[in-house]
C-alpha cells in the first residue's frame, strides 16, 4: 500500500540529498538480498525478555535492516495466509501490541548496535544523534521508550521522533488493561486513554497507541497538505483523534513519487518501454495488450480509466 511505497521511495530520496538513512521493519520473509548481521539484543515485552537478530541489506544508499523473531516469520510462513495484522478484515492477532512493541524497541537498539560499513560516507553505528521516523500506529510506542527508557539513561538525548499518519482509520485501539503489558510508567497512560463509542476491541475505555504517538513525538507529519486540514476538519474524518491533532498541530508534506521505479523507460513491467519522444506509439500497444489480459475487448480507442483507492466498508 501507500505505506510501502513511501517506504521504498523516500530513503533512497533522502540518501540522494546526503542524509545517513535506515529503515527498521519486521522480517516476514527471508528476503533475498538480506543478510544475517549476527547482532542479537535481547528486548523486554510483557514481562519477559525476547531476543531478537538483525538481518541487513544496502541498496541506493540505504541501509535495510529487518528484526527477526519467530512470531514475525510465522504469520507469514504459517497458515494464516500471509495476512500480517490479523486473520480477516476488522480483526487483530492477539499478539500485535507484542509483537510491534518489540519492533518499536529493535528499532530504538539498531542505530547504536549495528555496525554498518556499506556506505563509503558513513561507517560505524549511527549513534545517538538521529531522527526516527515513526509510521502510524505499530510505531507508536518508539517515542514512548524514547523518552522512558533512554532519554533518563543518557542515551539519545539529542534525539527526534517525527510521527507520520498514512491512514488515521487504523489507530491501534486495545483494552484499557492491555497498558500494563507495554512496559512503560503509569505517568504516560494518560497519553494513551481513550473513550469511544464503539464496544470494539472491548466496550468502554481503551488504550489508543496512535494518541499517545502523536502526543509524545516532536512533530506530526502527514501525507499531503489536503489530508493535514481532512484530519483537524472533524470528528469524522480524524476518525475521533481531532482535538488531539489540533492540540499539537500537523504538516502536510505531499508523498513523492520514485522517479527510478515508476520510469517507463526502465520498467521491468512494460512489455514496451517509451519516453516522452515515443509515448504516443507506445500507449495504444500497452493498452491492448492490458485489454486482452484482463478479457476486455481489445479496442485501442476505448478509453481504460485506472483507479487507485482504498475498498473499505
Amino acid at each position: 500500500g501507500g505505506l510501502g511505497d513511501v517506504l521504498g521511495g523516500l530513503p533512497p530520496a533522502m540518501a540522494a540529498n546526503g542524509h545517513r538513512v535506515m529503515t527498521v521493519s519486521p522480517r516476514y520473509d527471508q528476503y533475498k538480498d538480506a543478510w544475517d548481521t549476527s547482532v542479537l539484543v535481547d528486548i523486554e515485552v510483557g514481562g519477559r525478555v525476547e531476543t531478537v537478530r538483525f538481518f541487513h541489506c544496502y541498496k541506493r544508499g540505504v541501509d535495510r535492516v529487518f528484526v527477526d523473531h519467530p512470531l514475525f516469520l510465522e504469520r507469514v510462513w504459517g497458515e494464516t495466509g500471509s495476512k500480517i495484522y490479523g486473520p480477516r478484515t476488522g480483526m487483530d492477532y492477539t499478539d500485535n501490541q507484542f509483537r510491534f512493541s518489540l519492533l518499536c524497541q529493535a528499532a530504538l537498539e539498531a542505530p547504536r548496535v549495528l555496525n554498518s560499513n556499506s556506505n563509503k560516507y558513513f561507517s560505524g553505528p549511527y549513534g545517538d544523534d538521529v531522527v526516527f521516523i515513526a509510521n502510524d500506529w505499530h510505531t507508536a510506542l518508539l517515542p514512548c521508550y524514547l523518552k522512558t527508557i533512554y532519554k533518563p539513561k543518557g542515551i539519545y538525548k539529542n534525539a527526534k521522533v517525527a510521527f507520520c499518519i498514512h491512514n488515521i482509520a487504523y489507530q491501534g485501539r486495545f483494552p484499557s488493561s492491555d497498558f500494563s503489558l507495554l512496559d512503560l510508567p503509569d505517568n504516560l497512560k494518560g497519553s494513551f486513554d481513550f473513550i469511544d463509542g464503539y464496544h470494539k476491541p472491548v466496550k468502554g475505555r481503551k488504550i489508543n497507541w496512535m494518541k499517545a504517538g502523536i502526543l509524545e513525538s516532536d512533530r506530526v507529519v502527514t501525507v499531503s497538505p489536503y489530508y493535514a486540514q481532512e484530519l483537524v476538519s472533524g470528528e469524522d474524518k480524524g476518525v475521533e483523534l481531532d482535538n488531539i491533532i489540533r492540540k499539537t498541530g500537523i504538516t502536510g508534506i505531499v508523498n513523492g513519487m520514485d522517479v527510478q521505479e515508476w520510469n517507463p523507460a526502465t520498467d521491468k513491467y512494460l512489455d514496451i518501454k517509451y519516453d516522452n519522444t515515443t509515448v504516443l506509439d507506445a500507449k495504444p500497444l500497452l493498452k491492448e495488450a492490458l485489454q486482452a489480459e484482463v478479457g476486455l475487448p481489445v479496442d485501442r480507442n476505448i478509453p481504460v480509466i485506472g483507479f487507485i483507492g482504498r475498498l473499505e466498508e
